[in-house]
C-alpha cells in the first residue's frame, strides 16, 4: 500500500514538474509570438480601450490611423480611388478576422505595451487617461508608390524599390490588392479568399514564387566570373540555339560571336546555358545563396525564400535552364531586388527594412533602425563586370525602354516561359535595374504577370519609377 502511493506520488510530481517546465517554456520562448499573434483575443480585448498608433511613410503621410468616434475607435487606411495601395504591408485590423502585416507584427509598439511603456501605462491608469500607442514611421513612399501602382494599371504584377546603399525598401506594389478600410464585410472577406484566379490577398512583392528568366543571368554570370570559367573578354558562337545533355535550347536569335557584355546586354541564353552548366550544382547554388535568394529577412511582412530544383531533378540538363532563369527556380520580385542591389553597390547587400523608426506620440524616438551590412553577394571588381553588362544592355541591348535621357540607368531585362507561356499564353515580363549607375539611389525590380515580353512590357514601369525618384532630392 505505502509502495503505491510512493508511486502515485512520484508520477503526480513528473505530472507537475513536466506542467511547470511546458508553462515556462510558453513564457520564456513562445510568450512573444503568441502575445502577437494576430488571433490572440487579449490583444483584442487590450485594444478596445487603447488609441492605436499611427503609421506614416516617410514623408509624413498617414498610412494608418485610428480615428476615435465617443468610446471606440476606428482604423482608417490611406485611399487610392477604391483602394488603399499599402494594404500588403500595413496590413489590418479587424475584430472578425485577426490582423494582419505591419499591423500584426508591429502590434504591440502600436498598442504601447511593451516593457518600455509600462511605466506610461500605469500614469494613464493613475490618470485615468486614455493610452495612445506608439506610432510608426516607415521607409516607404507614397508617391512612388502610387506611380507603381498606375504604372501596373489593371496587369496582374509586383514592383518592389529599394535604396541599395540603405536597405530601405521605398516601394512594395502589389496588384491585384484589396481595400484594408472594408475588410469586416464578411461579404468582401469571403469574395478576397475565394478569388483564386486573382489572389488579392497575395503580396506578389514579397511572396509571388516566379521563374526569373534571364534578369536571373545577373546571379549566374556572377558565378560564371567567379569560377572563372572564362573571361569576360573572351567569346563564344551562338547560332541561336544551345544542346545541352541531347536536349535543344532555344535562344531568342542568331547572336555570333559573343563576349560576357554582350551575351548580357543581348540577353543570349546559350551563352549562359553553355556557360552556366560548367559550373557544378554547388557552385551554382552557393552563388545563390550568397545573394541572400534562398533567406527571408526579417521587415515585419511575409517573405518566400527563393527555390532551386530539388536534389533529385539536378542534373546538367537542369542546370542550363536554371543558369537563365528557367527550369525549375522561383523568386519574389523583392529578392530580385536585392540581387539587383547586390550589384549596384560593389557587391554587397545592405539589410532591408521597412520601418525607419518607432516614435512616442510626442515624437520621442523610442529607436531607430540603423542602416548595417546584410550579405557579401560578391566582389567588387565582379559586381562592376556585371554592371558594365547592365549598362550596355539599356544603352543599345534589350533594356533601352528604361533609358532616361542625362542619367545612366543599369538594367537586364527578362522574358520567363510558364507552363501555360510554352502553349498559347503569353511569359512573365521581367526587369531590374538601377540609377544613376555610377551612384546607384534607388533599384527596382517589376514582374508583370503573362504579358509578354521584360523589354516592352516591364522596362518602361520602372523608367517611371526612376524618373519619379531621381527627380525628387530626398531619395
Amino acid at each position: 500500500m505505502t509502495e503505491n502511493i510512493k508511486r502515485l506520488g512520484y508520477f503526480l510530481l513528473f505530472i507537475f514538474v513536466t506542467l511547470i517546465l511546458y508553462l515556462t517554456y510558453l513564457v520564456m520562448a513562445e510568450g512573444e509570438s503568441l502575445a502577437r499573434h494576430p488571433q490572440n483575443q487579449r490583444m483584442a480585448a487590450k485594444e478596445a480601450g487603447i488609441i492605436r498608433g499611427t503609421i506614416y511613410d516617410r514623408t509624413g503621410i498617414e498610412l494608418a490611423e485610428t480615428v476615435w468616434h465617443g468610446k471606440s475607435g476606428e482604423r482608417v487606411y490611406l485611399k487610392q480611388g477604391n483602394l488603399t495601395p499599402f494594404s500588403h504591408v500595413t496590413g489590418y485590423v479587424s475584430q472578425r478576422y485577426g490582423s494582419f502585416g505591419l499591423e500584426a507584427s508591429y502590434s504591440k509598439e502600436l498598442l504601447g505595451l511593451t516593457e518600455a511603456d509600462a511605466v506610461e501605462n500605469l500614469l494613464d491608469g493613475i490618470l485615468n487617461r486614455t493610452p495612445r500607442g506608439n506610432d510608426l514611421v516607415l521607409t516607404l513612399d507614397t508617391a512612388l508608390q502610387k506611380t507603381a501602382l498606375n504604372a501596373l494599371g489593371d496587369r496582374k504584377g509586383a514592383v518592389v524599390a529599394l535604396n541599395p546603399q540603405t536597405g530601405e525598401i521605398l516601394v512594395l506594389a502589389s496588384f491585384p490588392t484589396f481595400d484594408a478600410n472594408a475588410i469586416d464585410n464578411p461579404g468582401l472577406w469571403q469574395q478576397l479568399n475565394q478569388d483564386h484566379l486573382n489572389a488579392p490577398l497575395l503580396n506578389r512583392a514579397t511572396q509571388g514564387a516566379y521563374p526569373p528568366g534571364s534578369v536571373f543571368k545577373v546571379v549566374t554570370g556572377t558565378a560564371i566570373l567567379e569560377q572563372k570559367i572564362l573571361e569576360p573578354q573572351d567569346k563564344i558562337q551562338c547560332p541561336g540555339y544551345a544542346v545541352i545533355n541531347g536536349q535543344r535550347i532555344a535562344d531568342n536569335g542568331v547572336h555570333n560571336n559573343v563576349n560576357f557584355n554582350q551575351a548580357l546586354a543581348l540577353s543570349c541564353n546559350t551563352y549562359f546555358a553553355l556557360e552556366g552548366s560548367q559550373l557544378s550544382w554547388g557552385q551554382f547554388e552557393n552563388t545563390f545563396n550568397q545573394f541572400g535568394l534562398s533567406e527571408k529577412p526579417s521587415i515585419g511582412i511575409p517573405i518566400r525564400a527563393g527555390t532551386l530544383a530539388a536534389k533529385e531533378r539536378r542534373n546538367k540538363s537542369q542546370l542550363a535552364e536554371s543558369s537563365f532563369g528557367q527550369g525549375d527556380t522561383l523568386i519574389s520580385p523583392f529578392q530580385m531586388a536585392l540581387a539587383c542591389a547586390a550589384i549596384a553597390n560593389k557587391g554587397t547587400i545592405m539589410k532591408p527594412y521597412i520601418v525607419k523608426e518607432i516614435k512616442k506620440p510626442n515624437g520621442k524616438a523610442v529607436s531607430v533602425t540603423e542602416n548595417s551590412l546584410w550579405l557579401t553577394a560578391t566582389n567588387p571588381a565582379v559586381a562592376e563586370q556585371i554592371a558594365q553588362g547592365m549598362i550596355a544592355a539599356t544603352n543599345w541591348g534589350t533594356a533601352t525602354a528604361a533609358s532616361i535621357q542625362g542619367i545612366q540607368v543599369a538594367g537586364k531585362t527578362g522574358t520567363a516561359e510558364t507552363a501555360e507561356s510554352q502553349g498559347k499564353g503569353q511569359p512573365h515580363a521581367w526587369y531590374v535595374g538601377y540609377a544613376p549607375a555610377e551612384n546607384p539611389k534607388i533599384a527596382v525590380a517589376v514582374i508583370v504577370e503573362k504579358s509578354g515580353s521584360g523589354g516592352r512590357i516591364a522596362a518602361p514601369i520602372a523608367r517611371e519609377i526612376f524618373s519619379a525618384a531621381l527627380a525628387r532630392s530626398d531619395i
